[in-house]
């Protein structure tokens, strides 16, 4: 728009003197304000990517904004697999990593509830798992009791057969005991516990730990059949109806030692059971090896609980690695962390259906 002869001579005016003061300083219309170069801007200052390093229970307890809920890890992702976890769509070890077992668990949510399945958490997928899994804080403070403390720990030998020689294949560390509690690994309990000598730990002293143990605000459904996916890496309960009543990421057979297919049922729940080892039945051991009995507890090679199935030699477990669910391959059987072990395990009974499916 021309404002007139006035408003041209001001800004022919103005343009000389600016010129003469700076050659890169332009001028845009009367009314409007002048421009600077683009190498005379400072850059917008970026986000921080946030990591596991940024750990901390006042973080995790923390209102994410939806810019801090597509992070790759760090104290989101780790609320986001406590919240999971108490919503029953167990993340396997809460590390704080978006990892596939996140994703899966996600992945489940989502279809249970007709959300778009995009195996990754967004505002409307946040929203509704706050809702399910309550509104209890992520990371709370707790009282370390007696039978907490209780040991014995033990450094495992590497060998069965010195295995085979100890009392109980028990924790190695009292760290170790209580992550597997609060389904977490050692590094997220002195990420939420700097400074925290566990060795020394008395009854009484307090600590942070994930709060895994509170429950959901519905009961959930009866269990009525088990479906194990062997390409999809996990393990459902399911209600009488098909709906989820608990997923949980798994380890399954390798192409040596591969899961069975088709429709077994449940013969029997062994709660800390013994373990025959019979190299006759592992691909990738000798036959001429002898066999062994090894003790129980939760570092066993089956866990804390055997669901033994109406297939020889074939059951659903735990594991004394939890870390390694989903991401290595098993000797034929299902295998859980040890917590979602014992969790099926108590919906588990004699006779129910266990479908293997691809």
């Amino acid at each position: 728009m021309d404002n007139g002869p006035e408003c041209r001579r001001g800004t022919l005016a103005l343009a000389v003197v600016a010129m003469l003061i700076s050659p890169g300083f332009t001028l845009t219309a009367c009314a409007g304000r002048p421009s600077v170069p683009a190498s005379e801007i400072e850059p917008a200052e970026l986000p921080r990517v946030l990591s596991v390093e940024d750990v901390s229970p006042q973080a995790v307890n923390g209102s994410p904004s939806a810019a801090m809920l597509r992070s790759e890890a760090g104290p989101v992702i780790a609320r986001v697999q406590i919240l999971l976890d108490r919503a029953h769509f167990s993340p396997g070890v809460i590390d704080g990593r978006a990892n596939k077992n996140t994703a899966l668990a996600l992945r489940w949510f989502q279809k249970s509830r007709d959300l778009p399945a995009t195996s990754s958490i967004d505002s409307d997928t946040y929203a509704r798992l706050l809702a399910v899994a309550g509104p209890a804080p992520a990371v709370i403070q707790i009282a370390v009791d007696a039978e907490a403390l209780e040991g014995p720990f033990v450094i495992l030998p590497k060998s069965v057969y010195d295995q085979a020689r100890l009392d109980c294949l028990c924790y190695a560390s009292l760290t170790e005991k209580l992550a597997e509690r609060f389904h977490t690994s050692l590094e997220m309990m002195r990420k939420f516990n700097p400074g925290v000598g566990f060795a020394a730990l008395r009854a009484g002293d307090r600590i942070w730990v994930p709060a895994v143990e509170t429950a959901i605000p519905a009961p959930p459904r009866p269990v009525s059949r088990i479906v194990v996916s062997k390409t999809g890496s996990y393990v459902q309960a399911l209600a009488a109806d098909g709906s989820i009543v608990y997923h949980f990421p798994s380890t399954l057979g390798s192409k040596y030692d591969p899961s069975p297919r088709g429709d077994f049922r449940v013969t029997g729940v062994a709660r800390n059971p013994t373990f025959r080892y019979d190299p006759t039945l592992f691909a990738d051991v000798p036959d001429s090896k002898p066999k062994a009995k090894l003790p129980p507890g939760p570092n066993s090679p089956v866990g804390k609980v055997w669901i033994a199935l109406s297939k020889a030699h074939v059951g659903i477990h735990g594991t004394p690695t939890p870390e390694t669910i989903g991401s290595a391959s098993s000797h034929g059987c299902v295998r859980l962390t040890n917590w979602d072990a014992l969790k099926l395990a108590r919906s588990a009974s004699s006779g129910m259906r266990v479908q293997f499916i691809q």
